[in-house]
């Protein structure tokens, strides 16, 4: 019997959802109902290759989960097969280390994270709850962004600052992306026929958002995203690592608000910032190949941030069995493993250019005979939720 589970990522106001076999990865439907909250919301699916778009009756997350069973209903032979319900959340604190079965404490321990990630857990427990009305049969699972990361050491995620602020406030680096990390890493070991619990791999995850990590055996012994995931690298919109007095500075030579500098950190800036154009890396790639300067620097910072980051990690690993590219850009984006790789000769990191440039499928080698293996891997964080809810059905 196929094992079945329903995966759902669900934000203020979206929903995104996929029936995934949690045997083979295979997405068997999947969709977005988006809008949420507003004046038009809606419900696409696809299912068999085939695209439909509903109207929402109204634009609430509950109305919004009906609809996705009525899909379901739809296609019977999928409900049936339904064993559980696997939710990404994206901050569990020092709660959850692992991935659990939902109940009221649960439900209790992810609100007492909201302060953690405002934007975030409140929206991602109105999918939780609305799901466990939708389908009360089926256990629930959270899956946690964070709880990968909660392997580092303490010298490793504690920042410098007054103890209590740790103590008292929870203020350290968390990281997030766990469960793409999770992923390709496995899927390298895998690739290279090496032992996960003997390996040592840097993943880099590439898209709107980005964050890498030092893998050492199977576990993250540091990360680039912190307490939140502005920290780190340079991203679409958001700043990475930045001098913590621009607020104040930013804040009195701009007149701005301190809500107002956070936004801007976070939607104004990154590639987004540096263009004044785009945080499309695939726009910004054309531009800067039509001589638009500021797309030239934006993509050069962007890389440079990056191989530092990358060179930093080969000290707590001690060795890199593998360096690893995945998410969109980190999947698609050749010009960019090109431009990252040329900083890092250092650590005998030679890009193979025409494996480079032909890169495709599931995973693929692009680094010379002679050097660390450089890979790039297709992620499915939606399999690692799968499987993870699969394990309490």
């Amino acid at each position: 019997m196929k094992q079945l589970v329903l995966v759902i990522n669900c934000g203020s106001s979206s929903i995104k959802f996929a029936v995934i076999n949690a045997n083979s990865g295979d997405a068997i439907l999947s969709g977005l109902a988006e809008g949420l909250g507003g004046e038009s919301p809606c419900l696409s699916i696809k299912d068999q290759g085939e695209k439909n778009q509903l109207e929402l009756t109204d634009n609430t997350h509950q109305t919004a989960m009906e609809q996705v069973v009525n899909a379901l209903k739809a296609r019977p032979e999928v409900l049936e097969n339904l064993i559980a319900v696997g939710h990404r959340v994206v901050h569990g604190g020092e709660l959850f280390k692992a991935s659990t079965l939902i109940d009221d404490k649960v439900i209790a321990g992810i609100t007492s994270c909201n302060r953690l990630a405002p934007l975030h857990n409140p929206a991602n427990l109105l999918g939780i709850q609305s799901s466990m009305i939708a389908l009360p049969h089926l256990p629930q699972v959270a899956v946690f962004d964070t709880a990968f990361h909660q392997s580092i050491p303490e010298y490793a995620f504690l920042y410098p600052l007054p103890y209590e602020t740790y103590r008292m406030h929870g203020v350290r680096r968390y990281g997030f992306h766990g469960s793409s990390h999770v992923y390709v890493c496995q899927q390298a070991a895998d690739y290279l026929k090496r032992d996960i619990q003997d390996s040592c791999f840097i993943s880099a995850h590439l898209g709107n958002g980005c964050s890498i990590s030092a893998v050492k055996n199977g576990e993250s012994i540091d990360t680039s995203m912190g307490m939140t995931p502005l920290e780190g690298l340079v991203m679409g919109t958001r700043c990475g690592d930045i001098d913590p007095s621009l607020h104040q500075y930013l804040a009195g030579q701009m007149s701005m608000t301190l809500e107002e500098v956070t936004n801007m950190l976070n939607k104004r800036s990154g590639l987004l910032g540096i263009s004044e154009k785009t945080n499309d890396m695939r726009e910004l790639t054309e531009l800067a190949k039509d001589g638009d300067k500021r797309a030239q620097l934006a993509i050069e910072v962007f890389c440079y941030r990056l191989a530092k980051y990358i060179g930093s990690y080969a000290i707590p690993l001690g060795r890199i069995d593998a360096l690893i590219f995945t998410g969109g850009i980190g999947e698609n984006a050749a010009i960019i493993r090109k431009e990252v790789s040329k900083w890092l000769n250092i650590l005998n990191i030679k890009l193979d250019e025409d494996a480079n440039d032909s890169a495709k499928g599931d995973v693929t080698l692009i680094s010379k005979e002679d050097a660390v293996p450089i890979l790039v891997i297709k992620t499915n964080e939606e399999w690692v939720i799968a499987k993870d809810a699969a394990q309490f059905a």
